[in-house]
């Protein structure tokens, strides 16, 4: 929260952006500025993120979700305060509402981190969603990047609290932790439509309220229910974890490389804690710490590494390949013409979609050949 810090050495060459060189030597005020950039998407973000990249990989990686009211922010401050104490440094994303004026941030302000105001070693940051449906904006991604190339220990990304929709996280968060509120049975109801699927852990947060044990209780059937069911480690009960590309190839992420036994699944403990006060906080601490070791062990960090990084080509190609679309509209004069067309019945939205794609398809194929 200051403007200078500690940081990773920069790297010789004259081809480095001065504000990376900056910001690899640990400058708060040039990490500030290149997340603005970021969130702003202004000319020339994507080289900063390039050059940010060769520099990431280090940083544990952690979002917390769940839904409003649960004491996420509460609960992050206080993470934030004991990885402190315990020497570590830290940066918090927090994923606001955008503002249907601005875009930005509605709920920015750093007083949610009271317990950390004036520590030079914890970096926080408001970001908009920017209208993405699981709170997460690919600026966000590169937000990250940012702060794991700065140097910062641990990396908390705390989201808005939209429902099942924060599946988005998992592309990520290294460790995904669930917030329940006690004696809500709508929100453990809730759980089950999809948000069950990417916890790592759960936290019954207000455990001092009447109702908590009930709640830890369901949380307990739920995950007993879910016994049968065939999970892959971290972020981990989706489909879609369960193969990844490996050199242009499918393999099976269940299994270790070169065709070892399967890894047995992380089972989620659910942790309670009373954040206002900071009980439960070294046990919800502890619990992250095992998933982190159990990610390492396992081999499951890189596996998800790998996802993750597919996911974002694959987010970063759809991204472009819409530019690119915008612009061949633009150029054909717009749609009305062929929309009234398709009004008259002369012609129809895949006739129309084809002939926009045609030529951008035929440069593809010359090009392939």
């Amino acid at each position: 929260m200051t403007e200078e810090g500690s940081g990773s050495a920069p790297e010789s060459g004259d081809d480095l952006d001065p504000l990376i060189a900056d910001l690899l030597d640990g400058k708060h005020r040039a990490l500030a500025r290149t997340i603005t950039k970021i969130e702003n998407r202004s000319p020339g973000y994507r080289d900063l993120v390039s050059q940010l990249h060769a520099h990431t990989g280090d940083a544990d990686v952690i979002g917390i979700t769940g839904s409003p009211g649960a004491g996420k922010s509460t609960l992050v401050d206080k993470l934030a305060k004991t990885y402190r104490d315990a020497g570590l440094t830290v940066g918090v994303i927090a994923i606001d509402p955008a503002s249907p004026f601005t875009g930005g941030a509605v709920l920015g302000d750093r007083i949610r981190m009271a317990s950390n105001v004036g520590d030079m070693d914890v970096f926080f940051r408001s970001m908009s969603a920017r209208g993405t449906l699981g709170g997460l904006s690919t600026a966000t991604t590169d937000a990250v990047k940012a702060l794991d190339a700065f140097g910062k220990d641990k990396i908390i990304i705390e989201t808005v609290g939209a429902g099942q929709n924060e599946v988005d996280i998992v592309r990520t968060a290294d460790t995904v932790a669930v917030l329940v509120p006690p004696g809500s049975g709508d929100d453990v109801q809730m759980l089950k439509a999809g948000i069950l699927e990417i916890a790592d852990l759960f936290v019954v947060n207000k455990a001092d309220l009447d109702g908590a044990d009930r709640t830890v209780t369901e949380l307990r059937e739920m995950l007993q229910l879910r016994d049968g069911e065939v999970r892959v480690g971290g972020g981990h009960h989706g489909f879609e974890e369960t193969t990844v590309d490996v050199g242009g190839e499918r393999r099976d992420a269940t299994t270790e490389e070169g065709g070892g036994s399967a890894v047995d699944p992380w089972d989620p403990p659910i942790v309670e804690t009373v954040a206002n006060s900071g009980e439960g906080v070294e046990d919800f601490v502890a619990a992250l710490d095992d998933h982190r070791s159990y990610l390492v062990e396992s081999g499951r960090l890189e596996t998800k590494a790998r996802m993750r990084y597919a996911e974002e080509i694959r987010t970063l190609l759809r991204e472009d390949a819409r530019g690119i679309l915008a612009e061949e509209i633009e150029a054909r004069g717009g749609l009305d013409e062929d929309v009234e067309a398709v009004l008259r019945r002369e012609s129809d939205p895949y006739t129309v979609a084809e002939a926009i794609l045609e030529p951008l398809a035929d440069c593809v194929a010359d090009r392939r050949e």
